[in-house]
This record gives structure tokens, C-alpha cells and sequence, in this order.
């Protein structure tokens, strides 16, 4: 099962995509699962209370990983999850020293966390990700778009980059 997305769409500030995964139905069966096991098991307290709310903290998670939106906010781009934006993170175009097209490993898989080779990994499916490396850390970007993530950053970068000119 591949992960759809929406395609990279031009808008106000010039940079939006939105890549759709499919964990979400994994965490809201296990939602389910553990709401089911936790309404059948009400002559255990402990069974009675933790797993429903287990299960409601699974479908928060799962409603959380639905998909990944990268946008330019102008200055800087904008990263979260969704649609329950739980987790974000933005990234000022001056904090980037360098920006390549890269692929994850399996070992580094999906979701939020320290990757192996060093740095953070934001990947909602598959491989093909942006390596952004940045003034204090490295951070791989899981995308569906990485040529067109890639080529607009280096332009943002460029342009904040440049000396002003004098007139």
C-alpha cells in the first residue's frame, strides 16, 4: 500500500504539499481493539479503566498521523502532522546550511524520532526524504516531493542569503 498525497500546489507564500500515509488505520484498529477488549472486561477494574483509555489515547495518535504538510510561512517552512496537529515543527530559512534530496533507511522508519545516522526523522511513508542540514542539528524530512521540496528551499535560501543589494 503506498501513501497517497495531494500534489505540491503553488499558494501565497509559494510552497504547500501534503503526503497522506496509512499508519492511522493501524493505531485506529488498535484504537478499537483496546476500546472492545476494555467495554467486554468490566468485572476487571484495572482491564475496565485502562484500556479504554488507552484505546482513546491510540485514536488520538492515530487521528494525530493521518498525513504530513510541509508549507513556506515566508520566512520560514512549516512542518506538522495531521489533521490533529499534535506535532509540528517550523524551520527558519537562515538556520539551514544545506538542503539534498535523501532516502531513509528502514531502520529509520516513520513517525518522530532520533535517527540512527544522527538527527531527526519526520516521515509519515515510504523513503524518499529531504535532508536538511541545520545550524545545530540534521533533520530528515520524509516526502512523496522531494525534487520540488528540495528546489524551493534552496531557492528560499538563496534569496534570504544574498547580500543586499545597494541602489
Amino acid at each position: 500500500m503506498s501513501g497517497a498525497s495531494s500534489p505540491a500546489e503553488p499558494d501565497l507564500f509559494g510552497y504547500r504539499h501534503t503526503q497522506k500515509g496509512p499508519w492511522h488505520f493501524l493505531l485506529h484498529g488498535f484504537a478499537a481493539l483496546l476500546l472492545t477488549v476494555g467495554i467486554f472486561n468490566q468485572n476487571e477494574p484495572v482491564a475496565a479503566f485502562v484500556l479504554p483509555l488507552s484505546g482513546v489515547l491510540m485514536f488520538i495518535l492515530g487521528t494525530s498521523f493521518h498525513h504530513l504538510t510541509v508549507a513556506d510561512e515566508g520566512r520560514q517552512l512549516a512542518i506538522h502532522f495531521g489533521p490533529l496537529p499534535l506535532f509540528r515543527r517550523r524551520i527558519w530559512y537562515d538556520d539551514i546550511r544545506e538542503v539534498e534530496r535523501g532516502r531513509t533507511t528502514f531502520l529509520d522508519g516513520w513517525g518522530i524520532h532520533m535517527s540512527l545516522r544522527g538527527g531527526w526523522v519526520w516521515n509519515i511513508w515510504g523513503y524518499d526524504c529531504v535532508v536538511f542540514r541545520l545550524n545545530q542539528s540534521t533533520l530528515r524530512l520524509g516526502t512523496d516531493d522531494p525534487d520540488n521540496l528540495v528546489r524551493f528551499v534552496r531557492s528560499r535560501i538563496a534569496r534570504t542569503s544574498s547580500p543586499p543589494t545597494v541602489t
